[in-house]
């Protein structure tokens, strides 16, 4: 369903921005002193796997239209 799939990717775009704002939440209480390294070290591992499973998806989405397009009708 058109809709579900939608919502799926609002979803994981939600998600890697929430990651991306984390990661950045962090880096700036280690940089005023009030985070533990590990933390944002941590933070910036989350957030770069999300957006490679996020690349990965719309690599694959656009490989899938793709190959529909070369389909003869």
């Amino acid at each position: 369903d058109g809709e579900n799939f939608g919502a799926m990717l609002k979803d994981a775009m939600s998600a890697v921005n929430q990651a991306a704002r984390a990661s950045d939440a962090q880096a700036q209480s280690v940089a005023t002193g009030k985070a533990n390294m590990v933390d944002v070290v941590t933070a910036v591992a989350e957030s770069e796997v999300a957006v490679e499973t996020l690349v990965a998806v719309r690599d694959r989405v656009i490989a899938a239209y793709e190959e529909i397009m070369r389909m003869p009708i």
